[in-house]
């Protein structure tokens, strides 16, 4: 049996976007989630042309399973000197955890610069050019693919860090251990994430994929507790009390699906607010013999969050949209 194949064409970006800051750059703030699927991270949209003295900054964005900050500078024609300066006083006056240069063709020499870069700067510096190709086949609609061509080495850094932090980073190297397992379930098994690398830190967040400021999370917290939990913050205390309220007049029919109780933290005192499945008496040293164990028990809380409080953000946040004062 004979099968026909379509022939894979390249197509200029320009016939797409014509102007980067008035085309490219909002396509991409809404459409992160192709970047961060190559970068192996989950992007949420802080802001775009943003102000640094007086040059523009593309994007800027967080990392949501970390809050480390990420920048993004786009170009449509291949890489030059000119943005690589500015790609590098962006990072400086912004301050930038995690920082992107996009552009059709990344020059050899740009790609050893950012390679430089990753090599001597300090381990909570990452850097990373993406090849931007846009593809069809036949008279397909055009689709968007970024290609790295130069990314931080996650495991030399995490090394690096290691001899320099001491005593300190033992823990710390225990949480990375910890979430690397987990981390790799969740973006391969069931789609959850994008994160590829674990950070060492005692929590990680998740983006809901239906609202900026609710999360779906999980920590090692005060009490010995591991837990899995929801996390509002819309940035706003009145809107995210007004979230939980919601949620609340809901605990019974919430904790009947979730299947076992929940814990409301109203959080009255702070801005956020939380709902969460507790595991008690756990703690990080219990990982060597428990480490499957307490993973699992994570993974299976986080999805059944996902499926239970999923279909209501949506509602939750419309009934928070003039909610009345504290």
């Amino acid at each position: 049996m004979s099968v026909t194949l379509g022939r894979l064409e390249q197509v200029p970006p320009r016939t797409l976007w014509e102007s980067e800051a008035r085309d490219f750059t909002p396509w991409l703030a809404e459409n992160l989630g192709l970047l961060g699927e190559a970068l192996g991270l989950d992007l949420e949209l802080v802001q775009t042309e943003v102000a640094v003295g007086s040059f523009s900054c593309d994007i800027e964005c967080r990392e949501q399973g970390t809050g480390r900050k990420v920048i993004v500078e786009n170009q449509l024609e291949q890489t030059d000197h000119s943005h690589l300066g500015q790609l590098l006083t962006y990072a400086a006056g912004l301050d930038a955890a995690v920082v992107v240069w996009i552009s059709p063709e990344v020059r050899d020499e740009h790609r050893e610069a950012i390679d430089w870069l990753n090599r001597h700067t300090r381990e909570t510096v990452d850097f990373f050019a993406a090849a931007l190709e846009v593809v069809r086949i036949g008279n397909s609609d055009p689709a968007v693919i970024f290609r790295l061509a130069a990314s931080p080495n996650a495991w030399a850094k995490t090394a690096a860090a290691g001899a320099s932090r001491g005593e300190t980073s033992s823990r710390m190297a225990s949480y990375q251990a910890f979430w690397q397992p987990l981390l790799d379930e969740l973006r391969e098994k069931h789609r959850f994430t994008n994160a590829k690398a674990a950070q060492p830190q005692s929590w990680y967040s998740f983006a809901s994929g239906v609202a900026s400021g609710i999360t779906y999370g999980v920590a090692f917290a005060r009490g010995d507790r591991l837990q899995a939990e929801v996390y509002i913050d819309v940035g706003d205390a009145p809107r995210n009390k007004a979230i939980f309220d919601f949620f609340l007049a809901e605990k019974i029919e919430l904790e009947a699906a979730m299947g076992e109780p929940l814990s409301w933290e109203r959080l009255d005192a702070k801005r956020a607010c939380r709902i969460a499945v507790v595991r008690p008496a756990t703690t990080i040293d219990d990982a060597p013999e428990q480490g499957d164990e307490m993973r699992t028990w994570l993974v299976t809380r986080l999805l059944k969050l996902k499926q239970v409080f999923g279909p209501r953000v949506k509602m939750a946040l419309q009934v928070a949209v003039n909610p009345p004062p504290e």
